[in-house]
Order: C-alpha cells, then sequence, then structure tokens
C-alpha cells in the first residue's frame, strides 16, 4: 500500500491510540502520541519500549498541526478546540478504526447498535472461532484493531463499533454489518439532535457495495424509518420477533427460524443461552451472520446455546441468604436499564444513578412499578431519579459508595428477590469506568 501521510500525530494514548501508534511506527509513519492527561503505565512502557516519542498532560499544538494525518482517541469529541484546529488546516482527522482498516485484507463483521452490541460482537466470535475460523474480536471491545493488524492480521475480524467510532471512519467498509437498535444515547456529543446520533450508527454501511451484507433490525422504528440512507444494492437481512417469513430471521411457533439462501435453520426460543427478548433479538443478529459466513447448522446453534455472556451485562455474581446478586453494569443509558428489568423474574431492588446523559426516566416508569420494590440511587447528583421515582417504589434510598449501595440493597431484599445494578448512566462521578464500577459491586457483593 501507498503511504499518502508520513507523519502522523496520534491524541490519546489508550487502547485506541496505542495501538495506531504501533502499527503507524510498523507502516513507516513518523509517529507522535499526545495526551492531554496522564498516561497509563501499561501503555507507556509500550511506547518507551518501542522507541515511539510521546508527551503527557499536554499537547503540543504546533507539533500537531504538523502532522499529514491525525488519529483522535473516540473519546475526544469532534468539537474540542484542538480538533477544530486541526479541521481549519485541512488536516485529516480520523478514528483508528479508518486508519487500521488500510492495512488489512481480512473479512470484517461490524457490529452497532445503542444496546447490545458487546454481546452480539461477543456472540459472533463465539460462534466463528467455535467453527474453527482465524478471527480475532476488537473495535470497542478487547484489543485494539490496530494493534492487531501490526501483531497478527487474522482472516476475519469481529468489531464492536461505537457512533464515535463510526464518526472517524470515510474509506471503511464492512462485508457484514449489523445494526441492532438505535434509541437515544450519547446526545450531549450530538448537539442534542437524534437525527446526527441516527446518521452516526448509519455510517456502519456507507460504503458498502452488492456482494456486501446489512443485517438490521425490522422491528426498530427508528431503523426503518431511516431506510433511505441505504445505500440502493447491498444484501439486506432483516430479523423480526414477529412471524414475517420475508424476513430473514422470525419468530414463528416460540422457534426462531432463519432462512439465507433458502437455507433454513430452525432452534426453540428456550434453547437460547441469554434471556430476555434483547437477546433474542442478539442471538437472531449473529445467527444470520453465522449463515451468511457459511458455518454449519449445527455449529449455530451449538454457539447459541452455550455461550458464557459478557461480563458486566446481566452477570450473575451470587445468591445471599436467597437473595441473587446481578451486575449489569454495562446498562449506561435507560434503553439498557429497561431491558435489563424486562429480563427480570420476580421483586427486583434496583441500584441505579451516575452520570446523566439527558436520561428520560419515564420510559421505566411502567416496568418499575411493576418490578422494582426500592431503588438505591448511586451518584453524586441523584434529585432527578428521586424525582421520577418518588411514589412509583415503596422506598428510595441514596448511597455515595458502592459498599454502602450494596449494603442498603441486600437489607432491603427479601429472600427469592434480585438485587440487580443497572445504573442507566455513565459511571465516571464514582468510578473510572463500568468496568471499575462493575468489579466493585461483585467485591462488595462477596464481602457481605
Amino acid at each position: 500500500m501507498t503511504l499518502e501521510h508520513k507523519h502522523i500525530a496520534i491524541l490519546g494514548a489508550g487502547e485506541s491510540g496505542v495501538g495506531t501508534a504501533v502499527l503507524a511506527q510498523q507502516k513507516g509513519f513518523d509517529v507522535w502520541v499526545s495526551d492531554s492527561g496522564q498516561i497509563n503505565e501499561h501503555y507507556k512502557k509500550i511506547l518507551s519500549d518501542k522507541g515511539i516519542p510521546f508527551e503527557e498532560e499536554k499537547h503540543s499544538l504546533r507539533k500537531i498541526l504538523e502532522a499529514d494525518k491525525v488519529m483522535k482517541s473516540p473519546g475526544i469529541p469532534d468539537n474540542a478546540d484542538i480538533i477544530l484546529k486541526l479541521k481549519e488546516k485541512n488536516i485529516p482527522v480520523v478514528s483508528e478504526i479508518e486508519f487500521a482498516s488500510e492495512f488489512t485484507n481480512a473479512k470484517l463483521i461490524c457490529v452497532t447498535g445503542s444496546n447490545g452490541k458487546t454481546t452480539t460482537t461477543n456472540l459472533i466470535y463465539h460462534l466463528m472461532k467455535k467453527a474453527g475460523l482465524n478471527v480475532e474480536m476488537a473495535g470497542n471491545v478487547g484489543k485494539s484493531f490496530a494493534l492487531l493488524v501490526a501483531e497478527n492480521d487474522p482472516d476475519y475480524f469481529v468489531l464492536e463499533l461505537s457512533s464515535f467510532q463510526l464518526d472517524g471512519v470515510y474509506k471503511f467498509k464492512a462485508d457484514i454489518a449489523v445494526l441492532l437498535n438505535i434509541t437515544p444515547d450519547h446526545l450531549d456529543r450530538y448537539q442534542y439532535k437524534m437525527q446526527n446520533y441516527i446518521n452516526s450508527k448509519f455510517r456502519i454501511i456507507q460504503n458498502q457495495k452488492e456482494q456486501d451484507y446489512f443485517i438490521y433490525n425490522e422491528d426498530d422504528p427508528l431503523i426503518i424509518s431511516n431506510m433511505d440512507l441505504i445505500n440502493p444494492g447491498i444484501t439486506q437481512l432483516p430479523f423480526t420477533l414477529k412471524s414475517n417469513k420475508n424476513a430473514t430471521a422470525y419468530i414463528e411457533n416460540e422457534r426462531i427460524n432463519i432462512n439465507h439462501k433458502n437455507n433454513n435453520l430452525t432452534m426453540s426460543i428456550y434453547d437460547l443461552a441469554l434471556k430476555g427478548k434483547h437477546n433474542i433479538y442478539n442471538s437472531m443478529a449473529a445467527g444470520i451472520a453465522g449463515e451468511v459466513l457459511r458455518i454449519r447448522k449445527e455449529t449455530i446453534r451449538e454457539s447459541l446455546s452455550d455461550f458464557q455472556g459478557v461480563e458486566h451485562r446481566l452477570e450473575p455474581v451470587i445468591k445471599v441468604h436467597g437473595i441473587q446478586f446481578i451486575n449489569d453494569s454495562k446498562a449506561t443509558n435507560v434503553n439498557s436499564t429497561w431491558y435489563a428489568l424486562e429480563s427480570m423474574n420476580g421483586r427486583v431492588v434496583l441500584i441505579m444513578g451516575g452520570v446523566d446523559k439527558g436520561n428520560d426516566y419515564s420510559e421505566l416508569k411502567e416496568l418499575v412499578k411493576e418490578k422494582v420494590s426500592s431503588i438505591v440511587c448511586l451518584g453524586i447528583e441523584n434529585s432527578k431519579i428521586l424525582n421520577a421515582f418518588t411514589g412509583v417504589v415503596d422506598s428510595i434510598h441514596e448511597a455515595r459508595t458502592m459498599t454502602e449501595a450494596v449494603t442498603k440493597a441486600y437489607h432491603l431484599g427479601e429472600k427469592g428477590d434480585t438485587v440487580l445494578l443497572s445504573p442507566a448512566c455513565a459511571s465516571f462521578d464514582l468510578f473510572e469506568n463500568y468496568e471499575d464500577r462493575g468489579r466493585q459491586f461483585k467485591l462488595a457483593v462477596r464481602n457481605l
């Protein structure tokens, strides 16, 4: 491949930034890494060992503006001052996904959606590994895509793609694109305009051609109302919970039916490893991807029935005196918490709260009224949750630490109840990230 740009500046020295730096150096670029915060020691060691120059706790603007191309971390918004200055100079700003895709010939199976993308990405990866394919998983989950291209360029990648990552792709093309759903999320990054966020999600198909596949949720009103964003000619493979035999995957008599190129796979919804309506969608999307990849039906069925799930996503922890504790820390928006509650049986004590991203809690009221006995608010600012659910549940309590929240929830619960951590909010007020929040929850539960 020819190098259009020889000097690259990388903004952010996390997983994606350091992975990009390693790949860029390998491909002959002059690399400069700049992070406005402190760089994690692990990443600093990788850069030092490779002899890649970097700076931390500042951005040297003059040096960055000398670059021919800039890769920015997905956490840096497009309206940040440094990005606006780069755009003024017409210096291309891309995501790790865009950059790394230029240096691999692997087939790309790409998954996006407001909810369920980590589970579905892992599920597709699981069935591909089970089929014996040479595949790696990357993107918004697992290792850096760029680093894996540098170290071990496989035949296939399964990529989880967030809207932030998709915002920085231009020539990138998915061979198989999966769009699970679209619900309001991260609107603070999209000028509080839902259409901007929808457009971002649809970028997953922007360069697809006739031989490429688009797997999507036919029951999602926002996807269906924006079908004019689809490139004409790409192969559309919809899935639905309805009995619609025109869809690629549909439900009939409590059985999943997947029919691709007259090759019909069926299995009972009760044989799925993952429970809840949302997980039927995730399983159908993964099953269609498996069919497109010509994986044996038996392997697809086995994979959908023995998948172990994802850490921090409806993850059972332990039972304490008959009370089941479930870690759903990955539920960082209202819709994720709705799905979690929808899949619960019996009475629930709900731990929720954190950094509110413009949440509308009214969507949860009916389910909360039906299933939740008490709420424990875990956050610095809980007034919005208190206002939304006062009078809807028997009691609402506040906590400032995970240990306090778990202890209060335990005392509020009774034998046969479930204590569910499903915050509906980001974690950055009290925790490093949702993983840290989930790990602290599991530790606090085991210390009861």
